[in-house]
């Protein structure tokens, strides 16, 4: 495939409405001050909610990572967790949510949206494989759909990773660990003709510890980034490139286990996997304009997917087998551009956004040891979406200040169908309001009262589906945008810069879970949710040595209303909790310890089957000489044989009846793994 690009300009990097900046000067000091900060910051009078923050480059090269998809974790109560193989996309979950791998939380990367809308393995899906750790400046989170800069995908909240433009030094790295697995990255900064280049670059592989497959990983990632003063702004030019190849150790039945079939670490079926290819080109530019802060920015993201799953076993297809193949094969091209004008008490701020998803093939199909045998269907989709946002924030008193935004987001489908009778076009627009108000009584606290209406899409081919593509049955079609409403009481206390803690007090209500099922290829409608919750969190810089952080998540997540099956939305965690502790001595000797629990969750309906939850510590230590460090990562440092995910539906294995077992199914963690880790600063 080509990469695609197109010319045309949008807004990269403006990423909340509050943060005009004077000069090009003053963005490259402010970045690098938030940078080393981090959650460290002091974001009282600036905010606008409670369950928004920041994460800094320091923060995030100390926690140690089994995926790249945990950096998702640095959100608070976020759990990210895996139940094929790593190089897939991580499963998340967040306030009641089991949001697959993204619906209804938004993530971008350098001003790039991540989710992947009328994807060929499910909505919203958010792989952050092709990111490199190393290269990420700042992570900002804002958890609730309170804010107008944000629409699809963001009821549960949203996360931004910002890219660095340059290193205070150069790095090589080498990591050896366990399993097969190995790790080599080189990452650089230098000026060239008064402009700053960023280069770097990422291999991985790795095995694995399971019995029956070997992971046989093979993940390849560059990054080239310019960025230089121009026209009195500051813009830069970036170019990504994502190629990843695996095999899945998918999730298994409990029963193959305690019958002895296979233990805890084996598969069913060895010829999963899949492969992965993201080629990006991206470019802004920020400065000063009519009499205020402009920025814009425009992408063009070229991606293609394949994965073979096999959940059932011989459930349908007692013959040659349930495994399927889903195919996506895309162009995505968008734009974003935001104007800020700042008035003594008043900031208004003017945007406007554009996506288009030109999706050559999206398919599903069946096959026998990754060979097709029959096509379930496949299709081609262009969809459209156009988003304009308004924004007032106003200073009342010294203490009181407001936050207005108004957001409407049109969007257009076009199903081309491989069954004829799903193919048709269809169009939905939906407007909503944001607003908070923040009262600073003292300087060392803040109080939040937020309100939003946000939404998420859902896959074009469920807007327009008349037939059942498996059982030809007529179905009805399901509506293109599903609207949310959430509300927020909460409060952010700075003690010093060394002791700060939020507290949130929050619900969200959902019209309907709408979705089209991918493993299936038909659509599926749940019921209006209502979930409520709270949270908290405490942060504790106790010296530069010494730092600690202690998360807590509890949500109370339901169907709305009445119904025989029951009331529980399976997936959904009540208890998340999180603590960490970092240190880095005056000698180079550093060390981090990372703990996170989820509580037991529902898997059905009716609340009659549970997931145990788990526990999950990992730790880091090592030490710096000069330009040297070395490092050792201790995964799962406990050896727990907790499960990374649960689910509970009917498979079949040989020799059982045609309707098969209901059954837990499940992907246990890891087993306790060392990595060292070889680094050199230049």
């Amino acid at each position: 495939m080509s990469l695609a690009f197109i010319l045309t300009v949008a807004v990269n990097g403006f990423t909340e409405a509050n943060e005009p900046r004077p000069s090009a000067e003053d963005d490259r000091e402010a970045m690098e001050e938030v940078a080393v900060l981090g959650r460290q910051i002091n974001l009282n009078g600036e905010a606008i909610s409670a369950s928004q923050g920041e994460v800094g480059p320091t923060e995030i090269g100390a926690w140690p990572l089994i995926r790249t998809g945990d950096l998702m974790e640095f959100v608070p109560g976020m759990v990210a967790t895996q139940h094929s193989g790593s190089g897939k996309a991580n499963q998340y979950f967040l306030r009641g949510f089991n949001l697959d791998h993204g619906t209804d939380f938004a993530t971008f990367v350098d001003g790039m949206p991540v989710n992947m809308r009328t994807h060929g393995h499910g909505q919203g899906y958010t792989d952050l494989n092709f990111v490199i750790p190393e290269t990420v400046q700042r992570l900002r989170y804002r958890k609730g759909p309170y804010y107008a800069e944000v629409g699809d995908f963001s009821s549960a909240g949203s996360a931004q990773f910002m890219l660095a433009d340059t290193l205070p030094r150069g790095l090589a790295e080498l990591s050896f660990g366990e399993h097969g697995y190995r790790r080599a990255v080189v990452v650089d900064s230098l000026t060239v003709s008064s402009s700053d280049v960023m280069l770097a670059a990422e291999w991985q592989g790795y095995d694995g510890p399971w019995t029956d497959i070997q992971e046989s990983v093979h993940k390849l990632n560059l990054l080239g980034k310019v960025s230089s003063d121009l026209a009195g702004g500051r813009g830069h030019l970036a170019f990504m490139g994502y190629d990843n190849r695996w095999n899945s150790p998918d999730q298994i039945p409990a029963r193959a286990v305690t019958q002895g079939i296979i233990d805890a670490y084996g598969s069913l079926d060895s010829t999963l996997g899949g492969n992965t290819q993201r080629y990006s080109l991206s470019g802004g530019w920020t400065g000063a304009v009519a009499a205020g802060e402009l920025a814009v920015s425009a992408y063009a993201i070229d991606y293609d997917f394949t994965l073979w799953s096999n959940f059932t076993y011989a459930l349908d297809f007692p013959g040659q087998g349930d495994q399927f193949q889903q195919r996506d094969d895309r162009r995505v091209y968008g734009f974003e551009a935001a104007q800020v004008w700042r008035r003594k008490a008043a900031s208004w701020t003017l945007g406007l956004q554009g996506r288009r998803d030109d999706i050559d093939q999206i398919g599903l199909y069946r096959t026998v040891a990754r060979k097709v045998t029959g096509t379930v269907r496949e299709d081609q989709v262009v969809e459209d979406s156009l988003g304009l946002f308004a924004v007032n924030q106003y200073q009342w008193t010294d203490t009181l200040r407001s936050y207005l935004g108004l957001r409407y987001d049109h969007y257009d489908f076009s199903v081309n169908a491989g069954l004829a009778q799903n193919s048709g076009q269809r169009s939905d627009g939906e407007a909503s309001l944001k607003a908070s108000l923040a009262w600073q009584p003292w300087p060392v606290s803040e109080f939040y009262l937020s309100y939003g209406q946000g939404l998420h899409s859902n896959d074009a081919r469920g807007t327009v589906i008349q037939v059942d593509p498996v059982s030809a049955e007529t179905v009805d079609a399901v509506d293109p945008l599903v609207g949310s409403r959430g509300l927020e009481l909460g409060s952010r206390l700075f003690v010093t810069d060394q002791l700060h803690a939020t507290l949130a007090l929050w619900q969200l209500v959902l019209d309907s879970e709408l979705l089209f099922v991918g493993d299936a290829g038909n659509t599926e409608a749940s019921r209006p949710t209502d979930r409520q919750g709270a949270e908290a969190g405490l942060y504790w810089f106790a010296s530069e040595q010494i730092s600690a952080e202690l998360e807590f998540s509890y949500t109370d997540a339901q169907f709305a209303g009445s119904d025989p099956a029951g009331n529980e939305i399976p997936g959904a965690i009540p208890l998340v909790a999180s603590a960490a502790i970092n240190y880095s001595g005056d000698s180079g000797w550093f060390a981090s310890l990372h703990l996170r629990h989820f509580g037991a969750y529902p898997l059905l309906e009716d609340g009659a089957v549970e997931s145990a939850g788990s526990s999950l510590v990992n730790l880091r230590f090592g030490r710096d000489l000069r330009r040297w460090r070395l490092q050792l990562d201790l995964l799962n440092a406990l050896n727990s044989n907790d499960h990374d995910v649960d689910y509970f539906y009917a498979s079949r294995l040989p020799g059982e009846d045609p309707e098969g077992v209901e059954d837990l199914h499940y992907h246990i963690f890891e087993p306790r793994t060392l990595r060292a880790s070889l680094r050199y600063q230049f």
